[in-house]
């Protein structure tokens, strides 16, 4: 071994006298530059939903997903299933959780398990982990939340000895839906477990230091139109990720991940339109949705990040080409995928906005390679108590280092040998890993449990001129040391679907009467065109029920070939807060009765939501046909809501696609997930008011819908 001290003048290195140089410095990680394809999981695992990660202290990365089949013919599986993998693309089986020598008492023998959550907390791995039936109470489906405990990322796991979050009865009667959970560690060292699903909402709660049982009052943070909840902190916000609509409607599951932001772990959270995620009409902005390849029911998301610094989005989804167990029509699978996630703007997005990739042209960086660094570099190292990384060191003995001892994660520039600069921050727990990253003149150091985007510290500092460049290397006892190519983010969004001028052949702006064009489908007796607007209260009738489908009224009109951008501004009197189930109207795209799709305002419980929702038909491998209905959550709505559908053709299948997009003021829009129909159909376009029900024309009457235009550009 050789001593940092020996190699750099005396003056100013106190804090690291005692600490030594373990391994050469000329060592740096960095990408293949090989590509993948998704799923990550193919070859190991035909199934591995509600996946989360984490780099074991080994060097290998592992990840943890509800149990499952791997076989694609469901003929072997697992309660719950345990993965590892050196490139974050490849992966291996190593096991499950439990099996009958570990299994935790206070679960009912019934019971799965679900949605887990893996940490590395006070020197060991905690797995937080659902129970959907406990012995804790009489009832069925008492959902509750555990965590167990090992030393390894393989195990073996000790249970806890009893719930987190016992089971927490309804209002109206059984349990709230008590899963899904995710813990967060605040630079101040408070830990917070989040939790929830659509029964209930998403809540939040303190941990003990241990993590291992809450502490004092829930907290509310979204609605419950999320679940799957995962929370990082970033650019001085904390950010929650929730997962929306239904997980799991074979090939027309509408599952996609939204997120929004508070400058406190326990919110109010507040998407990029500035709408709340706990108002009726909830917030959220888009990170992934279905775009129009084979993926749809993008969600239940973790973050990961390489040794470049990148961060990856780890989530399940489901091939709508061929969604289920062999031979099945609804045993679904839904292998994991893995994405870039990036931030555009102070927001989070999957491949600057375009969504699930089925291949990619680069890859995480995870392999460690020898060579030169560049200019622009990140370190990183597991600690073992205390040591550090130090980047850019020149011949003269200038360099920037990262160190950790007595708790403090202290940051310096020394030049020439002697220190210029230091900043330092308090640590709440011994750290499990510091990493440096230096871009231009300015370096960030992070101190963290498990690089997991809830560090314990970061400190930045601006480096003199000339520290451009030069060799980095570990200080003291650590392991698994790196240095790479800091990533280079991506600043700029993909852009959204163009939008042209009016068409007048196929726009109406209700002006005069129905304009020409339009055909009914059942006229509607109560619908009328007056003061340039069609006003149509809400019908019982529903596209999405087999016993009033064909009685629905359908105003349609052809579409134009090639591209183009529909479009309505249309206002719904549901208002809010109030159950006026499923009072809604907006958009229509119409084949038949079972192939459709419709872009609506939609009152469902107390939410109001723009929902993307289709119905197809489908046929099985070796199963016999079915007629699938989902839907996507777009934005939020409004007293008056503005709706999109940008139309084109999807590239080698020539599928329509359309993607749906929301505004509340005509101006700023939001997004989302994709739909298509096959290719040689004849979409029509138009617009549908429908959805109402007894109960809420009982207490409500109907809702009015107004249409001021019907617009389509090119």
């Amino acid at each position: 071994m050789r001593s940092l001290v020996r190699r750099l003048p005396a003056v100013g290195l106190a804090l690291v006298s005692t600490l030594t140089l373990l391994s050469p410095p000329a060592a740096g990680a960095r990408s293949t530059g090989a590509g993948y394809s998704n799923p990550v999981t193919a070859g190991f695992s035909a199934d591995f939903p509600d996946p989360s990660m984490i780099k074991g202290r080994d060097g290998w990365w592992y990840a943890y997903s509800t149990g499952g089949p791997y076989a694609k013919d469901g003929s072997d599986g697992d309660s719950y299933k345990i993965a590892r993998s050196r490139d974050l693309t490849h992966w291996e089986k190593v096991g499950s959780v439990f099996d009958a020598g570990n299994r935790p008492t206070w679960a009912d023998p019934t019971s799965g398990f679900w949605a887990p959550d893996i940490r590395y907390l006070g020197g060991r791995y905690v797995l937080y982990f659902t129970v959907h039936n406990t012995t804790t109470t009489p009832d069925n489906w008492d959902y509750a939340i555990g965590a167990a405990t090992a030393p390894t990322p393989a195990g073996p796991w000790t249970d806890s000895g009893a719930p987190v979050v016992a089971p927490r009865p309804a209002a109206d009667g059984g349990f709230q839906w008590t899963i899904d959970p995710a813990e967060f560690t605040d630079t101040d060292g408070t830990r917070y477990l989040y939790w929830g699903s659509y029964n209930g909402g998403i809540h939040a709660v303190r941990l003990t230091p241990d993590g291992l049982k809450t502490v004092g009052p829930v907290t509310d943070v979204a609605r419950d139109r999320f679940e799957g909840p995962y929370v990082v902190k970033h650019g001085g916000y904390y950010y929650l990720f929730g997962s929306s609509s239904n997980c799991c409607a074979g090939p027309a599951t509408g599952y996609a991940v939204f997120a929004g932001r508070s400058k406190s772990p326990l919110g109010p959270f507040v998407d990029r339109e500035g709408a709340s995620l706990l108002a009726s009409r909830t917030g959220g902005t888009p990170v992934v949705a279905s775009n129009g390849n084979k993926w749809v029911g993008t969600g239940h998301s973790s973050i990961v990040t390489d040794l470049a610094g990148q961060q990856w989005f780890a989530y399940h989804a489901v091939d709508r080409t061929d969604p289920f167990v062999t031979g099945s029509n609804g045993w679904l699978l839904r292998p994991m995928l893995l994405d870039r996630l990036d931030w555009i703007d102070g927001w989070p997005t999957v491949n600057a906005g375009t969504g699930p990739s089925e291949t990619s042209s680069s890859a995480p960086v995870t392999t460690v390679l020898a060579g030169p660094l560049p200019a622009d570099v990140r370190v990183e190292a597991d600690l073992r108590g205390g040591g550090g990384v130090y980047a850019r060191r020149s011949a003269d003995g200038s360099l920037v280092r990262a160190t950790v001892s007595a708790r403090r994660l202290v940051v310096e520039t020394v030049r020439h040998g002697r220190v210029i600069s230091r900043r330092e921050a308090a640590l709440a727990y011994e750290p499990g890993n510091v990493a440096v990253e230096a871009r231009g003149n300015h370096v960030i150091a992070e101190a963290s449990e498990d690089r997991l985007g809830d560090p314990l510290a970061v400190v930045s500092l601006e480096l003199p001129a000339g520290m451009s460049r030069g060799s980095a290397g570990p200080i003291g006892a650590v392991d698994n040391f790196s240095a790479a190519a800091l990533y280079q983010p991506v600043r700029h969004a993909t852009p959204t679907p163009y939008v042209g001028k009016v068409d007048l052949r196929y726009s109406d702006d209700f002006s005069h009467g129905l304009g020409s064009g339009w055909t009914w489908r059942n006229v509607s007796p109560d619908a009328r065109v007056a003061r340039g607007a069609l006003t149509w209260p809400t019908e019982t009738a529903d596209l999405s029920s087999d016993a009033t489908a064909a009685k629905a009224s359908l105003l349609l009109r052809d579409q134009p070939q090639g591209e183009f951008v529909v479009e309505t501004k249309l206002s719904l009197d549901v208002g809010s807060d109030t159950v006026r189930n499923y009072q809604q109207a907006g958009l229509l795209v119409y084949v038949d009765d079972q192939d459709w799709m419709r872009l609506d305002h939609v009152a469902g419980g107390t939410g109001r939501f723009v929902e993307f929702a289709k119905r197809m038909r489908f046929t099985p491998p070796a199963a016999p046909p079915i007629v699938s209905f989902g839907g996507a959550m777009i934005g939020p709505p409004a007293a008056t809501t503005w709706l999109r559908l940008a139309h084109d053709l999807v590239p080698g299948t020539g599928e329509h696609r359309y993607r749906a997009a929301s505004s509340t003021d005509g101006k700023h829009w939001v997004w989302g997930a994709a739909w298509t129909l096959p290719a040689g159909t004849t979409p029509r376009i138009g617009l549908v008011s429908q959805g109402s029900t007894p109960e809420a024309e009982a207490a409500y009457g109907k809702a009015t819908a107004t249409f001021d235009y019907f617009r389509v550009t090119r």
